[in-house]
């Protein structure tokens, strides 16, 4: 991990406060981040010294809060780990709150990863850090790519960090994913190969945490949205809605109170097809196709076409009556 001679704290501070006090951070997520981290959070650029780790036994603390997040999303590290370890990178977990739970580094670069404050239980929230990725994505909630100088400390300026957040099922952060170096040689096109490398496992990571939540539902799949992974609605035995992500809020206009009223999932879909005169063919062609992929899968079996569904026997039948669905065998 080289370190690259940047600026001196002096000069970053200066260009930090200037911008943070003009109209850049209207315009700016870095100069907004850089606004907060000065004047909400009352940090100096200027701060070489970091906060303490904190100890094992608080670490294993935050770990047990934060299990269902470690489950979901320890099996895509692993599987990420082999190509971004190999570029001289790490990569981290972080809590909703910006701790760092879980690292994957290789042996040779943990001691340089450790002086850089990249270590299992450190604080990379922006109250700690200011502007940084893990810290800057969950108060923006959103991928972040922080490049060398638009760090807030001066004693960041050698890294490059990229964050990408996980969702929890209802919507909410549930930490972030994260890949950090410091390679002098690091060039755009592989940070931005990287990017979306760490996008992708924040997705399945998301993605898990809601199929855990909702292991006992059946989880329908409205679409995919380019960045944001796939639309999920959980749903009952008796086909009401009864948990959404953030995709699929938004796309279906959901609010809380919406999910706490556990609508009906055809309601929920004619709204989505619009109102024009042939959604309800729209609607009947969506239903009809997922409960011929689940008798399909079932080799015609009803009784665990309709496990695999959510739903009972009974209602089952009366889906395949109201289709036009005729049972095999």
């Amino acid at each position: 991990m080289a370190q690259l001679l940047l600026g001196s704290p002096a000069q970053h501070a200066e260009m930090i406060e200037e911008a943070a006090r003009s109209s850049q951070p209207g315009r700016s997520v870095i100069a907004a981040s850089w606004r907060r981290s000065l004047l909400h959070h009352r940090l100096d650029p200027k701060t070489l010294t970091r906060p303490p780790r904190l100890e094992q036994p608080l670490i294993r603390q935050h770990r047990d809060r934060a299990e269902a997040l470690l489950q979901a999303s320890l099996p895509v590290m692993d599987r990420l780990a082999g190509g971004i370890l190999d570029t001289g990178s790490s990569l981290l977990l972080a809590d909703r709150h910006g701790l760092i739970l879980e690292q994957r580094t290789r042996a040779a670069d943990g001691e340089l990863f450790g002086l850089a404050g990249l270590s299992v239980g450190a604080d990379w929230s922006e109250a700690a850090e200011g502007t940084n990725a893990i810290g800057t994505c969950l108060a923006d909630g959103r991928a972040t790519v922080i490049w060398r100088d638009q760090h807030f400390f001066a004693r960041n300026l050698p890294l490059i960090c990229i964050g990408a957040p996980v969702e929890a099922a209802d919507g909410s952060l549930a930490g972030v994913l994260n890949i950090s170096s410091s390679r002098e040689d690091l060039s755009d096109v592989q940070a931005r190969l990287m990017a979306l490398a760490i996008q992708d496992a924040a997705v399945q990571a998301s993605t898990a945490l809601f199929h855990t939540a909702f292991s006992g539902a059946r989880i329908v799949t409205l679409g995919t949205e380019p960045g944001s992974g796939p639309s999920l609605l959980a749903v009952d035995r008796d086909d009401l809605v009864i948990g959404a992500n953030r995709a699929a809020r938004r796309a279906l206009k959901l609010s809380a109170a919406d999910l706490d009223d556990r609508q009906p999932l055809t309601d929920l879909m004619a709204d989505l097809l619009g109102d024009s005169a042939d959604r309800g063919a729209d609607l009947d062609r969506a239903l009809r196709s997922e409960v011929t992929r689940a008798l399909h899968r079932a080799h015609g079996n009803v009784t665990r076409a309709a496990a695999a569904l959510g739903i009972s026997r009974a209602t089952l039948y009366r889906k395949m009556k109201t289709l036009g669905i005729a049972r095999r065998g």
